[in-house]
């Protein structure tokens, strides 16, 4: 039985070890191959960008993980000789993190009306916000459009931040989660003397912080990659995202887009490593009252 069990875990170390290096592998590629020379990249991989869109690669391509030399040009190039990238990537920025803080502030108090509120009509309504919530973005962005026109703020920040202020998936996450505190507690604190906003703030938010966390990490992810809404809210160039940006490198900077996706990648990365296990914690719905 031993043998068997022992053998058991070897297979699965084995399978978890194959699917984590083909899941870490593009994001390497990408990494090292951004201190790559030009040259070196071009002897690599010139084969695949230069057979055109839906071409045949007759060419075999050297897949490289190591260079020969490491330079940093593409980032000089991208990061001080061309201010472009780094505006786009402040654009990025100024508008993903006010969504982020939208939408914790807009969930918690939505979330807290959920679990305290008893009436008939709260089943109807959350069960509103789930539909909501599994509409993919491209079916509410011709609405929004027409929204923004209306309100006159299309071609500006707001055409972006409102609408993913108020998006439903963080509300219907933290109900979940702030449904988990015992109702004991807060009814002892209320025969204590607390009041909506003390039980509301002193015990239900402090409770929800790793269900906090893990949407703030999903929600950032998910806007830091946005390219669809941009494209449509916002006709300025320059007020546009690099996500949206990172597609108009052309195939003679092949080094530079690898070395601008290394930087975008960078805080989404940083992020996810640094509250990994709230967001586990989050999504699985295990949070629990300590005394």
């Amino acid at each position: 039985m031993k043998k068997k069990h022992y053998f058991g875990r070897t297979v699965d170390f084995i399978l978890c070890a194959v699917f984590a290096a083909a899941f870490l592998l593009p994001t390497v590629v990408t990494i090292t191959n951004s201190f790559m020379s030009e040259s070196e990249i071009n002897a690599n991989y010139g084969a695949v960008f230069s057979s055109g869109a839906g071409g045949y690669v007759s060419k075999s391509v050297n897949l490289k993980l190591i260079p020969d030399k490491v330079v940093f040009t593409q980032y000089i190039r991208g990061l001080v000789e061309s201010p472009d990238y780094l505006l786009k990537f402040w654009n990025s920025v100024f508008l993903v993190l006010p969504i982020v803080a939208g939408q914790m502030a807009v969930a918690s108090v939505a979330a807290y009306g959920f679990t305290r509120w008893r009436g008939k009509a709260r089943s109807f309504l959350f069960f509103f916000y789930v539909i909501l919530m599994l509409m993919p973005y491209q079916v509410t962005l011709v609405p929004n459009y027409l929204v923004s026109d209306w309100l006159h703020i299309l071609n500006t920040s707001w055409a972006i931040i409102l609408p993913g202020a108020f998006a439903p998936f963080s509300v219907f996450l933290l109900t979940k989660f702030m449904r988990r505190i015992p109702y004991a507690l807060i009814e002892a604190a209320k025969i204590d003397g607390a009041s909506e906003w003390q039980i509301f703030t002193r015990i239900c938010i402090p409770q929800c912080r790793s269900a906090l966390y893990s949407i703030a990490i999903l929600v950032f992810i998910d806007y830091w990659n946005m390219v669809e809404q941009p494209l449509v809210l916002l006709s300025d160039a320059d007020k546009q995202p690099l996500s949206v940006f990172l597609s108009n490198i052309n195939q003679g900077e092949i080094g530079l887009a690898f070395a601008m996706a290394t930087v975008y990648m960078l805080p989404s990365l940083l992020l996810f490593l640094h509250g990994e296990e709230a967001l586990v914690e989050g999504i699985a719905h295990q949070g629990s009252v300590k005394g």
